[in-house]
């Protein structure tokens, strides 16, 4: 019939209008569609958002982690009951152990930052053993601390009589390039580099290095360029690999008293209303900058707005730098990380 119909002169006008009403039809369709997609993608980031709360797992588990200083290297670990799997953390720059720990009577120096502290009751409910250890500066280094936390952790395993589990790692910016080549050293079962493109292009991959998920910002292009060529190499050198991408999402009155321990829904909706009224996000709630970048303890300050305690200003911090999504560990894709680990022990 359409072939018919191009060829009849008496059908010629009608029939191209009626395709051309056919392709816009289309054509918005993909639009919407792709208008959708793109929404979706923060939409279903923000739902996450949503449901994890900073108390989330209080009601399945609980922190009672260990502290101890080995040679100068400060180790904190937590063992649940019959656990199946071995996790070791690497934080990134300026970051200690004591971040991924709320601060306890068995812990009193600990932090607890958001994203830390989550990643951990994660793990532990679903029974993986925890050990982060703190570097010996500022970033972690390739020499001879890399053989040091080797024999940290293989020290560990013995003591605590894991040795028949698998071990796995994840490790944030700084905390994924050691994680990357610790690989080299240490038999793990899978490995998560979380905004970190890993130090492939100084390193001889050869097939047996273990699977290596990605999680990373696009919004930070340059290091999703190197993502890209590093998910190739290994690819090529028959690793299993994936990638988990972490988007943008908008603040909300509720936000910082969901996300944060110690603040209240008042602080939470008297510190967004301030962002909006400083310029600091914009009508959707959207983050106009890095949250390094965005002056908001001065706006405080100026507001005379005190925080609950002066400590919670850095995580406070840290999830501002999440919203943003530029450059920041992240604890919202848990899910799909633990089932990163959990497809590939054997």
């Amino acid at each position: 019939m359409w072939k018919r119909g191009i060829k009849s002169k008496a059908w010629n006008g009608p029939q191209k209008f009626r395709i051309t009403i056919l392709l816009s039809v289309i054509l918005i369709l993909v639009l919407l569609i792709l208008l959708v997609h793109d929404n979706g993608r923060k939409n279903i980031l923000s739902s996450g958002l949503l449901k994890q709360k900073w108390n989330s797992f209080e009601s399945l588990v609980q922190f009672n982690p260990t502290m101890e200083v080995l040679n100068g290297t400060e180790l904190i670990w937590q063992i649940p009951d019959t656990p199946k799997a071995v996790l070791f953390l690497a934080h990134g720059c300026s970051g200690r152990a004591v971040n991924f720990w709320d601060r306890s009577s068995t812990c009193p120096n600990c932090v607890g930052l958001p994203e830390e502290r989550l990643l951990v009751l994660h793990a532990l409910t679903q029974k993986f053993a925890v050990l982060t250890i703190s570097s010996a500066g500022r970033c972690w280094t390739f020499g001879e601390e890399m053989f040091i936390v080797k024999d940290i952790i293989r020290w560990w395993v013995e003591k605590n009589k894991l040795q028949k589990l698998p071990l796995v790692a994840l490790g944030a910016s700084s905390g994924g390039y050691f994680v990357s080549v610790l690989a080299t050293q240490l038999k793990f079962s899978s490995i998560t580099l979380m905004i970190a493109e890993g130090r492939f292009d100084q390193m001889d991959i050869t097939e047996d290095y273990p699977p290596t998920l990605f999680v990373h910002m696009p919004k930070d292009q340059s290091r999703q360029q190197k993502i890209d060529e590093n998910l190739e190499i290994l690819r090529n050198k028959g690793v299993d690999v994936a990638e988990i991408e972490c988007m943008e999402f908008p603040l909300s009155s509720h936000f910082f008293a969901d996300r944060i321990p110690g603040i209240d829904q008042t602080f939470s909706t008297k510190l967004f209303e301030l962002f909006q009224e400083k310029g600091f996000i914009d009508e959707n709630g959207y983050m106009k900058n890095d949250g390094r970048a965005t002056r908001w303890k001065l706006a405080l300050k100026e507001s005379n707005i005190h925080l609950p305690d002066k400590h919670l200003a850095q995580h406070i911090q840290e999830e501002l730098n999440l919203a943003f999504a530029y450059h920041e560990i992240i604890s919202l894709h848990s899910d799909q990380i633990f089932k990163w680990f959990e497809s590939h022990i054997s």
